[in-house]
């Protein structure tokens, strides 16, 4: 449970701060009411989910570029097959898959 990352991703606009990462650290300077540690527990799980599944989107992104998108111009230009590009951009979502949810 990491709650600055729900409080960034959940409570955008707000202010706080935080010492350390518990909830009695977390020093709500906003004019709306802190949220409850059991709200901020309870949205942690989909905040983890998407931390990585953008790690995920992040890691074949950058294979994508090192990887695959040569392969893909190079077929493109020539009037080839895009087999080979389909192989390795396979491979590279089989490498960064989704994080299961």
């Amino acid at each position: 449970m990491n709650y600055a990352d729900v409080l960034n991703r959940r409570y955008l606009g707000k202010a706080w701060s935080i010492l350390g990462n518990t909830y009695e650290g977390i020093d709500w300077q906003d004019d709306s009411p802190k949220p409850s540690k059991s709200k901020l527990e309870s949205l942690w799980p989909d905040v983890e989910y998407e931390m990585k599944l953008e790690q995920a989107e992040l890691a074949r992104r950058a294979a994508y570029e090192a990887e695959s998108d040569g392969l893909f111009f190079a077929a493109s230009a020539n009037g080839e097959s895009l087999a080979a590009w389909k192989a390795a951009r396979d491979a590279i979502k089989k490498r960064y898959p989704d994080p299961p949810r």
